[in-house]
């Protein structure tokens, strides 16, 4: 029997919500296949993962100036060295776990996951194939290390697939899959029902806007995209998902009072309906979009109207 590890972190939610879909996949497309799911830092040390797990929020949300020279910093210079050294000392605690296992493919939706099995593998010669799902829009060096015991490489998008060969990567292991999504984004959804659960019209278009997780990416950005939204286009009717933050979802609900438009907009907290609320949306607005500045926002905005 064929087995397969799917190795995930918890640092944010897109990391898990990429395996358990390809576990989901698998189970479902191919039974005889044995696979389990695991949060690698936490099977190394519930300790360390508790710990990280908090600061990495912390920061998210009340230092994003620290987590942007983070995030780079952990690219090039001292940071590096030590993000990487202490990955090889955590590697080890992976080597019993996957020398009793065995498996056959080890499946990686986060870089830390990655970078351990790929060390591994190249220092005690291990056979197993790696899988690395660049949960992500752009490749951090991170998800780079020991390209070559990487079997390959799946990227949100081509430009991706572009950059990772600038990088080194052979162009035969890297696929522009898109990011994997649950099969309930496949399913066909009843417009109509969907919308009068809302109390909204299937003859408007609707656009689908996301505030961009627990920790937000910039209130005040976040208002006046949405504010944008309203005050552009009062034809359209509008669900805005606040998800775990109560805060945003505050000032949503007053942004919506103070325009007058709580028949046409929606505000929600976190819900398991997207897939629902993507099948009946026009337009889905969500924090990639929100690198650009407001003259590119509103260009392409106008573009969409017309």
């Amino acid at each position: 029997m064929k087995k397969i590890i799917i190795f995930y972190g918890s640092y944010g939610g897109g990391h898990l919500s990429a395996a358990r879909s390809i576990k989901e996949y698998i189970e479902k497309n191919y039974p005889s296949v044995q696979v389990q799911m695991l949060d690698c830092m936490e099977y190394i040390s519930k300790t360390i993962n508790k710990v990280t797990i908090k600061a990495y929020f912390n920061i998210a949300k009340n230092a994003k100036w620290a987590w942007g020279k983070i995030y780079y910093g952990s690219s090039r210079g001292p940071l590096f060295s030590i993000t990487n050294n202490s990955q090889k000392i955590l590697a080890l605690k992976l080597k019993k776990l996957l020398q009793e296992v065995l498996p056959d493919l080890i499946i990686s939706t986060h870089p830390f996951s990655s970078q351990m099995c790929a060390y591994l593998k190249n220092k005690y010669k291990f056979s197993y194939k790696i899988a690395t799902i660049l949960t992500d829009y752009a490749p951090h060096v991170q998800w780079l290390m020991y390209p070559e015991q990487v079997n390959y490489f799946f990227v949100a998008y081509d430009k991706m697939k572009l950059e990772l060969i600038d990088h080194g990567i052979p162009e035969e292991k890297i696929f522009a899959t898109g990011i994997p999504l649950s099969n309930k984004f496949l399913a066909h959804y009843d417009k109509e029902k969907v919308l009068e659960e809302f109390n909204l019209s299937p003859n408007k278009k609707t656009i689908l806007f996301f505030a961009g997780g627990e920790y937000g990416f910039g209130k005040d950005k976040t208002l006046n995209i949405l504010r944008t939204i309203i005050t552009s286009f009062p034809n359209f009717q509008i669900f805005a998902v606040a998800g775990k933050n109560k805060k945003i979802q505050n000032h949503f609900e007053e942004l919506v009072k103070e325009n007058n438009v709580s028949s046409s907009v929606k505000i929600l907290p976190y819900t398991n309906k997207v897939p629902e609320l993507m099948s009946v949306s026009d337009l889905v607005v969500t924090k990639p979009r929100w690198t650009y500045n407001n003259r590119k926002f509103s260009f392409w905005f106008t573009h969409y109207r017309n």
